[in-house]
């Protein structure tokens, strides 16, 4: 079943695209520092959307990067504290009554 909701979210998503471009099939001229390129508006509108996701995968990469870090050293912390439990079952208990 989850399967076929994820066939049908990826062809929703490839006509929605197909049906996007034809609509914004205008060329429209793209211009940068080292000159200028007509490209179809559709394509200039993807290539921002890609840019911008890399962008902020750059910009939250310390973030991701330090709660890794935080990660494994709060697992050693884990590991250490359930050494020290299973030595402190291990040992015997000593009645003195």
């Amino acid at each position: 079943m989850l399967r076929l909701v994820y066939i049908s979210l990826t062809l929703f998503i490839i006509i929605f695209g197909i049906v996007f471009a034809v609509l914004n099939a205008e060329n429209v001229q793209l211009n940068y520092y080292l000159g200028a390129v007509e490209l179809p508006l559709s394509l200039v509108l993807v290539l921002a959307m890609i840019l911008g996701a890399i962008l902020g995968i750059f910009a939250s990469l310390s973030f991701i990067i330090g709660s890794r870090r935080s990660t494994s050293k709060l697992k050693r912390s884990v590991e250490v504290a359930e050494k020290e439990i299973v030595n402190l079952r291990n040992i015997p208990i000593k009645n003195e009554h």
